[in-house]
Order: C-alpha cells, then sequence, then structure tokens
C-alpha cells in the first residue's frame, strides 16, 4: 500500500520526464550519451520531489526549487554540476510548456549559479607525439588504439561522435569523416594523411581480427569495434586515452575532450580563423569557440615577452 502511495505522487512527475526522454531521442536526435545524462540527473529532481510529497508541478514553485539547490549543494556538487541541472530541468520546463502542461517555466525564475570560467586544458604539440607513439600498431588493438587518437587529434571529435562512426562514414578519397553531431546535426571532419594511414591500416589488418571474435554471424557497420566484435563504447576510449597519456609520462588528466580541446588551441595558434574552428568543432553558438581565444592570447603574450628587447628583464 506505502509503495502505490509513493507510486501515485511522483506519477506526474515521472510521465512527463519519459515522455521528455522520448522527445529527446526521437524527435531532437540527442545522442544516447545526452538522453541518459538527462534521464538520470532529472531524475534526482523526481526523486527529491517524491520525498518532499510534491505530488505534481503545482508544488514546483520558487521555495521548494530553492529547496532542491540546497539539497545539491549539501551533496557538495561543484557549482557547474549544479549549473548543468538546472539548464536541464529549464530544458525539461520549456517542453512542458509548449505541450500545455505548465503556464510558465518555474526553473527560469531562478538564476543559474555563477560557474568560475576554465580555461581549455590542451596538450603540447611534443605530448600528443609522445601518447602516438605509445600503441603497438603489430597488433590488431595497437592499430585501433593508433587510429582512434589520430582521428581524435585530427578531427575534433566529440567521444560520442567517434564512438558512433560507422565504416561508411569515412572517405579515404577525400580524406574526411562524415559526423554526426549534437542534434543530429551532421558535419564533415577533416583528416591529415597521417590520419588517413591510421585508419587504412586498422581497417586493413585491425578491424579484420576483431570481426573475427564478433558472435552474431551478422556484420557490424561500426568503425571502431571492441575486443569482441560490438561497437567501442564511450568509457572503453575514455580509459584508453588515460591510459595512453600515462603511459607517454603525461602527468596530468587526459580525457577524450582534451584531445578536442587540442585540436581547437593548436589551429587557432596555426593562425586558423576563429569562425572555421567553430564550423570544424561543430559549434551552433560562436561564444563556444571563443574560450580558445583566451588560451591564444596567452601564447602571443609568451612570444612577446621572449621575442620583443624591452619586453626582457634587465640584468
Amino acid at each position: 500500500m506505502d509503495d502505490e502511495r509513493e507510486d501515485s505522487r511522483a506519477s506526474a512527475l515521472q510521465n512527463h520526464l519519459e515522455r521528455f526522454l522520448i522527445y529527446l531521442r526521437v524527435e531532437k536526435g540527442s545522442s544516447p550519451y545526452t538522453v541518459k545524462n538527462y534521464g538520470s540527473e532529472i531524475q534526482e529532481f523526481v526523486d527529491f520531489a517524491a520525498d518532499e510529497g510534491v505530488r505534481d508541478w503545482t508544488g514546483v514553485n520558487v521555495p521548494f526549487i530553492r529547496r532542491y539547490l540546497l539539497w545539491l549543494n549539501s551533496r557538495k556538487l561543484a557549482q557547474a554540476s549544479v549549473a548543468r541541472r538546472i539548464s536541464e530541468l529549464r530544458s525539461f520546463g520549456k517542453y512542458l510548456m509548449r505541450n500545455g502542461e505548465l503556464a510558465q517555466n518555474p526553473f527560469r525564475l531562478i538564476s543559474l549559479p555563477r560557474v568560475p570560467e576554465r580555461l581549455p586544458n590542451y596538450l603540447e604539440y611534443d605530448e600528443i607525439l609522445a601518447m602516438l607513439n605509445v600503441p603497438d600498431t603489430s597488433t590488431p588493438k595497437g592499430l585501433r588504439d593508433r587510429a582512434i587518437l589520430e582521428v581524435l587529434y585530427a578531427g575534433g571529435l566529440r567521444i560520442s561522435e567517434l564512438v558512433g562512426l560507422n565504416i561508411g562514414d569515412y572517405s579515404a578519397e577525400e580524406q574526411q569523416l562524415r559526423v554526426w553531431g549534437k542534434g543530429s546535426k551532421e558535419r564533415i571532419a577533416f583528416l591529415g594523411q597521417p590520419a588517413c594511414r591510421a585508419l587504412e591500416a586498422y581497417l586493413t589488418y585491425g578491424r579484420p581480427k576483431f570481426l573475427q571474435a564478433r558472435k552474431e554471424a551478422a556484420a557490424t557497420a561500426a568503425l571502431f569495434l571492441n575486443r569482441f566484435g560490438d561497437r567501442l563504447w564511450l568509457g572503453s576510449v575514455d580509459t584508453l586515452i588515460r591510459k595512453m597519456a600515462k603511459a607517454a609520462g603525461i602527468a596530468r588528466r587526459v580525457t577524450p575532450h582534451v584531445l578536442r580541446h587540442t585540436f581547437a588551441t593548436h589551429l587557432l595558434n596555426g593562425g586558423a580563423d576563429l569562425r572555421y574552428i567553430q564550423e570544424l568543432l561543430g559549434h551552433a553558438n560562436i561564444s563556444t569557440t571563443q574560450v580558445y581565444t583566451h588560451v591564444s592570447q596567452e601564447r602571443i603574450r609568451e612570444v612577446y615577452l621572449r621575442a620583443h628587447p624591452r619586453a626582457q628583464k634587465s640584468d
């Protein structure tokens, strides 16, 4: 009986969340990674509401949302994590308004926490070279890992974009990849000759070996495969990059997204126009790309201090 009461008081919020996740997946074409994150973090709010005895959206007001924020802060979450949750709830509220479930979006009445601006973490070119020398390219796994590193650095891909690649997305003739980014937006990622050579070696000598371990008779279109012959998943790539960075002697934390930052920073330092970098990264807004200008300005300052005779310290 208690379980039935618990289910009924959360049912309105829960049902709306489930429909919202279907909307994200089917209508907006959001990636599985995005849908998973939205689902788990908005579910926190739904569970909190149930524990507080809130049965429907009439109880979700500013005082209630502030109690939720206090609860989040009590868990010692970073301000960026709190801000992300409120942003997700704003999207949820916008969806409910559009579908006539809410007259106004209560989450819009709460300001986002101030998040300290962090400059992108990126690698120097010699660190990239050190990582590229880690995989043992005499093995299928080493061929795959080298190709993954080359593609991430050469194309500036998100990790979700990398694991979502199919064989048909690669054009050896054009030296490029067709990438499906956020919101199922298609863009082209260009590859240099080293990345193409690494991909060709993997496709010729590495991927067929992974396919032999596949239990299902039907072939898979996935470009990058795991040891079972199935599509490589997000967590495996993240672990792989961390291990290769450690093996290369890089002490700080390196993730696939750090390689994306490195791609953008090296392009900007090389003189590429910010608008072109925006297109290559698949950013919808130029303001998202402008964070890299801070990094570039620091590099310019270093060059100035080292090169200008009146900028150097006097004896």
